[in-house]
């Protein structure tokens, strides 16, 4: 049993009961605290389910990132048509002759039927363009939900009023729908329908298209998380001090908007890959040559593929469902680690 007495220095001894000759340590006592985020990475790295989640997720924008040089070391690329190049190993229907889709130590993942790419090279390359344009999705509809949320719940009256009706009409179009619709509108604003569409304008088409309808649901969070923190006093007590509108949202509102900013960004960001992926199937997307998940999986649907190859299906299939399912259990860890009383 131990009791603590004074003495001085302000310092603090402990007797220790129970033994035949008492001993008594001093030592000054440290009280050291912790941040927030220090809190939350605690919380964070004792989930397991969200360190290995966030490992895969790593892993794949790792992938992405390194596919020029993983190509190079492997020694093909994902825009060779072994078709022409090779056709001793496809059979007259431009199928793999070897079976599992020509599966081999040379060709990892065989090749695709048809124009006989290969397999390989064509996902991770699928894979960067894929992550490349959600990515700059997401940073686009962060950076919109921010300044408009955040602006529409501190400002309020006619700001609130004009942004909240401004989300209102945007949420009433379908999204999914809209998506394929506006898609070849907004590339003829650039490109004439009788040329050939440049990969980049697509790019630039998806971005522009996926971020006009896919900023709302953000901003709405923000703007009741901003009206709940204007009410509270450290607020008050920063206009009382004179601070300016902006300097307020920058202190002490946006470092408070972090916890639901950042775990629906972890939420929005494997929604806009399979957004993306969706569209590049229906062909409104990317298109070959250039890789992409979606295209892939537009390729795996046809008939000659369903027929003479299905194991196709499997590489572009079960590639796609780690990420999004490891994604989505990174997202609930995220929100666990910031909200301890959250069950899931």
């Amino acid at each position: 049993m131990t009791s603590p007495t004074d003495i001085e220095g302000g310092e603090r001894s402990v007797v220790v009961d129970g033994g035949p000759e008492p001993e008594t340590k001093t030592g000054t006592v440290k009280l050291e605290g912790r941040s927030p985020g220090q809190l939350m990475w605690i919380r964070f790295k004792r989930d397991r389910t969200g360190v290995i989640s966030a490992f895969v997720v790593a892993f794949f924008f790792l992938v992405a990132a390194a596919a020029p040089l993983i190509s190079k070391l492997y020694g093909k690329n994902p825009y060779t048509i072994y078709a022409d190049e090779r056709p001793e190993l496809f059979d007259s229907a431009g199928v793999p002759v070897q079976p599992n889709g020509g599966i081999s130590s040379e060709f990892w993942f065989g090749l695709e039927p048809g124009n006989g790419y290969d397999v390989f090279t064509k996902l991770i390359y699928g894979i960067r363009t894929s992550l490349t344009i959600s990515v700059a999705v997401t940073v686009a509809v962060v950076l919109t939900g921010i300044l408009l949320g955040v602006s529409a719940g501190y400002l309020g009256g006619k700001t609130d009023f004009f942004i909240g009706r401004i989300i209102d009409f945007l949420l009433a179009f379908p999204s999914q729908l809209f998506f394929i619709a506006s898609m070849p509108v907004v590339v003829s604003l650039f490109v004439s329908p009788r040329d050939e569409t440049p990969t980049y304008v697509r790019v630039v088409a998806l971005i522009a298209v996926q971020w006009v309808l896919g900023w709302m649901s953000l901003a709405r969070i923000l703007r009741g998380t901003t009206l709940a923190l204007r009410e509270r006093e450290f607020i008050e007590a920063a206009k009382v001090s004179g601070a300016s509108p902006w300097r307020i949202i920058r202190k002490e509102i946006l470092p408070n908007v972090v916890t639901p900013l950042l775990v629906q960004t972890t939420y929005t960001l494997p929604y806009l890959v399979t957004s993306e992926a969706g569209l590049s199937f229906l062909g409104v997307g990317i298109v070959e040559p250039t890789p992409d998940w979606g295209q892939m999986f537009s390729k795996a649907s046809t008939e000659l593929v369903l027929q003479n190859d299905i194991t196709y299906m499997f590489f572009p299939g079960v590639s796609m469902v780690i990420f999004i399912v490891a994604f989505n259990l990174l997202g609930d860890s995220v929100r666990d680690a910031f909200d301890p009383k959250a069950s899931r």
